[in-house]
């Protein structure tokens, strides 16, 4: 942690996901020019869902940075649970791998799919190691409370 004693406004985040959003450019533009196999199912549906997810995954970041005001909250050290962190722990990111996802659906090449899955064990990984360590350093049993009844990225149904 900072010197200040809260999260850091950025920590790993940006890096994790320029390095993604690079990667999946990367295979976007190899499968566009044909340099590994394209096996595209050509549906509407899953384009549509693609598009869904991306905009959702606007909401999402919108919700998490706009409305929770969250740079606001670091620095004051308030742990946020309402709102959109009341629905998953982690909207930005969960925004990105939606808005991915989406992308990655909209290429509609089935090689590609698995990228979001390994996005996704990357981003869980990475949180377990370092964002969420710091956030249980800093507010205990809260968080790990909280923890308990909100997923990271995907929200719970029930």
């Amino acid at each position: 942690m900072s010197e200040n004693n809260h999260l850091p406004l950025y920590g790993i985040g940006p890096y994790l996901i320029g390095a993604i959003t690079l990667m999946t450019i990367i295979a976007i533009m190899i499968s566009f020019l044909k340099y590994i196999p394209v096996y595209s199912l050509d549906s509407l549906i899953l384009k549509v869902f693609g598009v869904i997810l991306m905009i959702v995954g606007a909401v999402f970041w919108l919700r998490a940075v706009l409305n929770s005001d969250i740079q606001k909250n670091i620095v004051q050290n308030h742990l946020v649970t309402t709102g959109i962190y009341g629905i998953v722990r982690h909207p930005i990111y969960a925004a990105f791998l939606y808005a991915i996802t989406g992308v990655l659906l909209i290429a509609d090449n089935l090689i590609l799919m698995p990228l979001s899955i390994v996005y996704w064990l990357i981003l869980t990984l990475t949180m377990v190691k370092t964002e969420e360590r710091w956030l249980i350093d800093l507010y205990g049993d809260d968080y790990l409370s909280y923890s308990k009844k909100v997923n990271r990225f995907i929200p719970k149904v029930i």
